[in-house]
């Protein structure tokens, strides 16, 4: 008889925490939506790299650190500047569109770091992953049809598309980095170089862009900053523990979880083809899910 296939113990927590580090990062997006339109883009984003920095750093000092140096610190630099520019063009682009659209868009991302982690990290692409990988992105493109074709397309959704292209691009890369980065520092350590060098690197243009939020952006900006630091520690762990490629399929849950949130705070409908291009991603998500073969136990005496 053929052996069943059931969940990898080793592999299954990694990715749990992997999706629920795109749920804090897709309610993240939702705070940061508003504080954005709020307080502007810049502001809203500079703040939540320096006070998720302020958050988590405390942690990592307390916790027996050692300065990074070397490679560890140009990986530290490295994500943190493309995670700047990621941010703002993303953030951007939520004040444009829809977050349910912009997430579906975006999700282009994971299907290029796929083929990323292959070039950069040497990681095998297994071919369920790739076939999630396809399922999944062509369930974006029903989104994507249903959704755009009832938007009105002028210059600022034009601009917010552009946006959408640069940190979907920027996102690919970015896996890729994560796994290096994970596996070459702790969570802590991760999540406070993450916010704290994004945050250095926008704040060189505070003379030009910086405007004081009020009190309900600030609240706004701070519980975005908490999802922030609890997403990334929790992603940090898991890409130290599973390959970019088991993990990466994960993101298109952030789709149910985007309209979710669109529809609670920005009352956001979520159409029929919506929900068929959600039901693709499921799917792919349920093929990529990490399995492991039953060893046959031994017989009682």
């Amino acid at each position: 008889m053929p052996r069943r296939m059931e969940p990898n113990p080793r592999l299954i927590l990694p990715f749990l925490a992997a999706i629920a580090g795109v749920a804090f990062l897709s309610l993240m997006d939702a705070l940061m939506k508003d504080a954005s339109l709020a307080t502007g883009v810049y502001t809203a984003s500079l703040l939540r790299s320096l006070i998720a920095a302020a958050m988590v750093a405390p942690f990592w000092l307390a916790s027996g650190f050692v300065w990074p140096r070397g490679r560890v610190m140009r990986l530290h630099i490295e994500r943190g500047c493309v995670s700047a520019a990621m941010a703002l063009s993303f953030f951007y682009a939520l004040t444009k569109l829809p977050i349910a659209e912009a997430i579906a868009i975006s999700f282009v991302a994971p299907l290029l770091a796929l083929y990323l982690a292959h070039w950069l990290l040497g990681e095998r692409i297994a071919r369920k992953a790739i076939w999630a990988s396809v399922m999944g992105f062509a369930g974006t493109l029903v989104i994507i049809s249903g959704r755009l074709g009832r938007s009105d397309f002028d210059e600022g959704v034009a601009w917010g598309l552009a946006a959408l292209l640069v940190s979907a691009l920027l996102y690919a890369y970015n896996f890729v980095v994560i796994r290096k980065q994970s596996q070459a520092a702790g969570p802590l350590e991760v999540a406070t170089f993450h916010s704290g060098v994004a945050g250095l690197v926008q704040l060189l243009a505070a003379p030009f862009f910086f405007v004081m939020p009020d009190s309900a952006a600030l609240q706004l900006i701070t519980g975005s900053a908490l999802l922030t630091v609890i997403a990334s520690m929790g992603l940090a762990w898991a890409y130290a523990r599973a390959e970019a490629q088991v993990l990466v399929p994960v993101e298109y849950t952030g789709f149910l979880w985007a309209a979710l949130f669109g529809w609670l705070m920005f009352g956001e409908q979520v159409t029929a083809t919506t929900l068929a291009g959600v039901a693709v991603i499921v799917i792919a998500c349920l093929i990529a899910a990490p399995k492991a073969r039953r060893r046959p136990r031994r017989a009682t005496a």
